[in-house]
């Protein structure tokens, strides 16, 4: 269907650059990995022993490297997560985790905003996370590396710094579910294509931003991301 054949504009096309391409990766669906660095789920408090679990950010909530992102309205505790992030170039149901990186296109940094209080207040009501995670500027996430100049990166540091104080850090290497397995359990729940990524978890030392406040992060061997926190709109 060409442009002519909708009542109304199509909405633009969510992607990334990728590092060395002239050409974009089209972005389908992010997923996000819960709970999945053993002293991320200690800080908050959680069951150490959970199985993986899944919950979804829109595509039209990513931000590009260098962007200031308007703080969100409705929180007073906004929050970072720095995350690895897998990019796939097809997909499936069931795929056996000795097969998933077969299905994987590059790899790339991103950080998961979250407003704390209204997740921690959704989940004592035993309601979805949505407003917690899922809102405008939630996924910023830096150009993605092609699995073939880069390999799969199963080790290395993955860190965070605010106002050039480091924040978070950890190792790829402490991921409880590796790449493979996060792709294996997804694709029990849900068919994954080409053009979705997805969020792989975040170390501990999450905390609180701040207007103003100057985001840098990255993981070895994969890239790095800045972004910055702006007044809300």
């Amino acid at each position: 269907m060409n442009a002519a054949s909708y009542v109304i504009p199509l909405p633009p096309q969510a992607s990334l650059p990728v590092v060395g391409e002239s050409g974009r990766y089209p972005v389908r669906r992010i997923w996000c990995v819960g709970r999945n660095y053993l002293e991320h789920i200690r800080e908050m408090g959680n069951d150490e022993r959970a199985p993986p679990f899944f919950f979804a950010k829109h595509a039209d909530m990513l931000v590009p490297d260098g962007a200031t992102i308007p703080y969100p309205p409705l929180t007073k505790d906004l929050h970072h997560e720095v995350e690895l992030i897998v990019a796939m170039k097809s997909g499936g149901l069931n795929i056996p985790a000795d097969k998933a990186l077969d299905h994987v296109y590059g790899y790339a940094v991103g950080i998961d905003l979250t407003r704390r209080d209204l997740q921690i207040a959704s989940r004592k009501k035993e309601r979805p996370w949505e407003i917690g995670k899922s809102f405008d500027g939630s996924a910023p996430c830096s150009a993605i590396q092609p699995a073939s100049k880069i390999g799969h990166p199963a080790k290395g540091k993955i860190w965070l710094t605010v106002n050039g104080k480091e924040a978070q850090k950890g190792d790829l290497t402490e991921l409880i579910w590796n790449v493979p397995e996060i792709i294996w359990q997804l694709s029990q729940q849900v068919k994954l294509a080409a053009g979705d990524i997805i969020m792989t978890g975040t170390p501990a030392g999450v905390s609180q931003l701040q207007p103003g406040d100057k985001l840098e992060c990255g993981v070895d061997g994969v890239g790095a991301l800045k972004v910055s926190i702006g007044q809300p709109e």
